[in-house]
């Protein structure tokens, strides 16, 4: 068989999930070998094999081949259906780690997409589906993503055995508005979300009490919800985590979180949490850095003109991501030091062409 030209081809297991992204709203065949072939246990992990199966719920038409071994994989990428879909996460990864691509291709979809997800609400590894309903959310709404986009959480599952399930909706879009967001503005107000499944109610107010230990003496405008979930909507095992986001004056958001693990106390996980969230704040920019990616492919995907945002220096995944956007799309990113006349900052700004990019999956009622 003749092998593409376009073909985007890889090596290794990290970075699946933005490669799949890209591949499928490029069009262009993605091929992935040597996947962990020196591990004991080698190959895709269940999770992986799990956000495939995912994306050909998804989507129509897509053709994913994995090899014998698990070693190496090949996707050729259909069009982005939407509709209803109901899927079941391993227990190996939480419902962040299969949210955060479906997000980024929900809105071309050909119909508005109803996704009710199962498995764990919270890990230490992914973003929980709190910040996703509160942060993630609000960022695709700078690209015009709005009306009926949603996030429900309808049970809460802990670690290990999960038991959660969440509703995702979202509209979809001819094409997404070229984004100009270069000022940082100042933090007004700090929010945060307390929950606890399958142990004492007290210790929501425990984490929330000595959450305010720290951050009120950094802005008084501080609220802390105290999240209930009851019998069989929080899930098969106990578990706490607190979730904080800062807002500024220009609706700049930044996002932590600490999750409970065995023998740490409450106390210490809201005190892990508060100190992420002002470390977070004290890099600057618009964006935080859990939401570079999502930022960047959506300023490629904009309008024929130059979409600009003001964000701190960038993560290796982020690093990694602007190298395959530049293999899928052929865009590259002029970076530049947001404030010249300040030395200290080290904000960037981050600038690229749009590719135009039209949803041409949509059904035109």
């Amino acid at each position: 068989m003749a092998i593409p030209t376009s073909l985007l081809h890889y090596s290794g297991h990290s970075h699946l999930r933005q490669r799949l992204v890209l591949s499928v709203l490029s069009g262009k065949p993605l091929k992935i070998d040597k996947i962990r072939p020196n591990d004991s246990n080698p190959g895709l992990r269940d999770y992986e094999v799990s956000l495939l199966r995912l994306l050909e719920k998804v989507t129509n038409g897509t053709v994913i081949e994995i090899s014998l071994t698990g070693t190496a994989i090949l996707v050729k990428p259909g069009i982005i259906a939407g509709g209803p879909v109901i899927h079941d996460c391993p227990l190996s990864r939480s419902m962040g780690y299969f949210l955060e691509p479906v997000i980024m291709l929900a809105p071309f979809s050909k119909k508005p997409l109803n996704l009710t997800l199962r498995g764990i609400t919270t890990d230490e590894k992914d973003l929980s589906v709190d910040l996703i309903r509160t942060v993630t959310l609000p960022h695709l709404e700078l690209f015009g993503v709005s009306d009926g986009l949603e996030l429900r959480i309808k049970k809460r599952g802990a670690q290990p055995l999960g038991g959660g399930e969440v509703q995702f909706l979202c509209p979809i879009v001819k094409q997404v508005k070229t984004l100009n967001f270069v000022e940082a503005g100042k933090i007004k107000r700090i929010r945060g979300i307390a929950h606890a499944v399958r142990v004492s109610p007290q210790f929501s107010n425990r984490m929330i009490e000595a959450c305010r230990s720290v951050v009120n003496r950094y802005i008084p405008d501080v609220y802390l919800y105290s999240d209930v979930y009851k019998g069989e909507d929080s899930g098969k095992s106990p578990g706490y985590a607190l979730s904080l986001l800062a807002e500024s004056t220009t609706s700049a958001l930044h996002c932590a979180e600490a999750v409970s693990r065995p023998g740490v106390a409450p106390e210490d996980v809201a005190l892990e949490a508060s100190r992420l969230l002002l470390s977070e704040i004290q890099r600057g920019g618009c964006v935080d850095r859990k939401h570079q990616p999502l930022i960047l492919l959506l300023m490629v995907l904009g309008s024929e003109d130059v979409g600009r945002c003001r964000m701190s220096s960038p993560t290796e995944r982020t690093v990694q991501f602007l190298r395959d956007v530049r293999d899928a799309f052929g865009t590259s990113f002029k970076i530049t030091p947001a404030d010249k006349t300040n030395s200290s900052s080290t904000d960037l700004l981050y600038s690229c062409y749009g590719t135009g990019y039209i949803n041409a999956n949509r059904t035109i009622a």
